[in-house]
């Protein structure tokens, strides 16, 4: 989608847009998120509505997670393009500036978006060909000038506390699940709850992928000799970790392991939808976003202060 076309449709044509998709399973009709009444009254000098049945008002936003949102709807539109229009994601220190808003207001913005890409993921199960692998992501220790007071930093007393380990589940030419964890065998117990049954693992050589041949016809590639042998590889989960890398590096900088699950599930989601159009990924995200619940983690996040 582009931005020009947004700010060109005006405040009103956004906000038809929004009540267009946020009810499009009544035919853009508005009905009642408390009660499910379909014949509101519509206050037009408040652009709200007013139901019939259980007498409360709601606008185009209320149980969403743009619930009590301060924006425009023409700029929560054009966040949502800048958004997915950024190919390797995109920092809120930009955003904000592109949308002339506060730093926090974007970075709260982001943070709703990719709250509304995991949305569902919980009960997805994969199935199929199914690669697993783990990235370290976080937590650099640099070592020190000279040489006889460097420490062995492959060691875990030597490791920095906010160091991470990206657990990626990915289904050939399915779906792409993300875990965060302390360390990387941890991903066994996740491949057991979220792979079917009769799936075929792709591992690298890491002996706690040992684990998984006694539950799945299980192949192995070692990366000390090659990256594929044709079928048995990783590759299509390590072309997730080259995005998430590349995301994390290029535009954020930093993430903090509080949040880091949720730049996992955006370059997961970004990686799954790759092939999609621009406008295809607006229209995704945007009824994603209008389908979420009100932000549990989000709401309210102006009175808490810092999460």
């Amino acid at each position: 989608m582009k931005i020009k076309d947004i700010f060109k449709m005006g405040e009103e044509k956004a906000w038809e847009q929004f009540v267009a998709i946020r009810f499009a399973d009544n035919n853009g009709e508005a009905y009642c998120p408390a009660c499910g009444c379909v014949e509101p009254y519509f206050i037009t000098t408040r652009r709200k509505w007013k139901c019939r049945g259980c007498h409360k008002q709601f606008s185009v936003t209320s149980g969403t997670i743009f619930a009590s949102c301060k924006l425009d709807f023409t700029d929560i539109l054009a966040a949502i393009a800048l958004f997915v229009n950024a190919a390797k994601g995109i920092s809120a220190l930009q955003m904000a500036r592109d949308l002339d808003v506060q730093h926090k207001t974007a970075w709260v913005m982001c943070h709703k978006l990719r709250e509304a890409m995991g949305m569902g993921s919980d009960d997805v199960m994969l199935s199929g060909d199914v690669e697993i692998d783990g990235c370290h992501v976080g937590g650099h220790v640099r070592p020190e000038n000279r040489k006889e007071d460097r420490k062995d930093r492959r060691l875990s007393e030597n490791k920095d506390a906010d160091r991470r380990v990206v657990i990626a589940l990915r289904e050939r030419q399915g779906r792409t699940l993300t875990f965060v964890e302390k360390t990387e065998a941890a991903g066994v117990q996740h491949a057991l709850a979220r792979v079917e049954p009769n799936s075929v693992m792709h591992a690298d050589e890491a002996a706690h992928w040992d684990t998984l041949h006694a539950y799945y016809t299980t192949t192995r590639i070692n990366h000390s000799e090659q990256y594929s042998d044709g079928y048995a590889c990783t590759n299509q989960v390590e072309s997730y970790f080259s995005r998430l890398r590349r995301m994390i590096r290029g535009q954020h900088h930093h993430v903090s392991p509080q949040h880091l699950h949720q730049y996992s599930t955006e370059a997961g989601w970004r990686e799954d939808t790759r092939r999609m159009d621009n406008k295809a990924l607006w229209e995704k995200l945007t009824g994603a976003a209008l389908m979420a619940p009100v932000s549990r983690s989000w709401a309210g996040y102006w009175q808490r202060g810092a999460a």
